[in-house]
C-alpha cells in the first residue's frame, strides 16, 4: 500500500502525461494536471499553465496548494518537438524547444521546491526520452532538451538528496502516442526492426515505472535514468 500523496502532472491531458496521472489516482494519491487546452482525467483536478511562463507556473501550484494540498509528488513530462535537421534547423526552433522541455522543467521544479523541503519529503520524476541518450537525426533540440534532464535530476539529487526527496529521469521509447502516430509508416517501420521487443510501448507502461518511483518502495533510488523502451536504447 503506497502513502497517498498529492501528484502534480505537467501535460497530463494527453498522452504519456495523462496515462501517469490516471495511474496515480488508481493508485490513490490526489492527482492535479497542467495542460494549456483541454481536461485530465476523471477524478483529477486541472490547472491552465504555459511551461514557458513562471507566473502562470506560479499560479498553477498556488491553485493546487489550495485545493489538494502541498504537492509532493511532480511529474515533469510537457514537452514539443519541432524536428528539422541541423542545417535548417532555426535558432528560435532551437531555443524555443529547450524553453520548453528543460526550461520549463527548471520552473516547475523550482516552484515546487519549496514545498518540497518544507514537508521533507519529495519525489521528482522527468519524463525524458531514448533519444536524449541514443540521439536521434533532425531532433537536435529535442534530445538536447532530454539528455539535459539527466544532469538536472543528478544535481538535483546532490542539492536536496539528504531532505527525503528523490529526482529520478523516466526515458521511454517509442511509445504508441499522437506523436508517434504522425511518424510516416516506412519510419515507423524502420524504428520497429531496431527495437529488440519488436513493438511500440503503450503509455500504461511508462505510468507504470512513474508509480513506482513516486512509491513508498521508491525511496532509496535517486539521480537514475529508468529507460522503459522494449531494449532499444540498452541505457545509452
Amino acid at each position: 500500500m503506497t502513502t497517498s500523496r498529492t501528484v502534480l502532472v505537467t501535460g497530463g491531458n494527453r498522452g504519456i502525461g495523462r496515462a501517469i496521472a490516471e495511474r496515480m489516482i488508481a493508485d490513490g494519491h490526489r492527482v492535479a494536471v497542467t495542460a494549456r487546452s483541454g481536461e485530465g482525467p476523471e477524478g483529477s483536478l486541472t490547472v491552465r499553465a504555459e511551461m514557458t511562463d513562471a507566473a502562470s507556473i506560479d499560479q498553477a501550484f498556488t491553485q493546487v496548494e489550495a485545493e489538494l494540498g502541498p504537492v509532493e509528488v511532480v511529474v515533469a513530462n510537457a514537452g514539443i518537438t519541432r524536428d528539422t535537421l541541423l542545417l535548417r534547423m532555426t535558432e528560435e526552433e532551437f531555443t524555443s524547444v529547450i524553453d520548453t522541455n528543460l526550461t520549463g522543467t527548471f520552473r516547475v521544479v523550482k516552484r515546487a521546491a519549496k514545498g518540497l523541503l518544507k514537508g521533507r519529503f519529495g519525489r521528482v520524476i522527468l519524463i525524458s526520452s531514448v533519444v536524449g541518450l541514443y540521439g536521434s537525426p533532425g531532433q537536435i533540440n529535442y534530445s538536447s532538451s532530454k539528455a539535459a534532464l539527466v544532469g538536472f535530476a543528478r544535481s538535483l539529487t546532490r542539492e536536496l538528496g539528504s531532505r527525503g526527496i528523490t529526482a529520478n529521469v523516466i526515458a521511454p521509447g517509442f511509445i504508441e502516442t499522437d506523436m508517434t502516430a504522425e511518424l510516416p509508416e516506412a519510419q515507423q517501420k524502420q524504428y520497429l526492426s531496431t527495437i529488440p521487443a519488436g513493438r511500440f510501448g503503450q503509455v500504461s507502461e511508462i505510468a507504470g515505472a512513474a508509480s513506482f518511483l513516486a512509491g513508498d518502495d521508491a525511496a532509496y533510488i535517486s539521480g537514475a535514468v529508468i529507460p522503459v523502451d522494449g531494449g532499444l536504447g540498452m541505457g545509452h
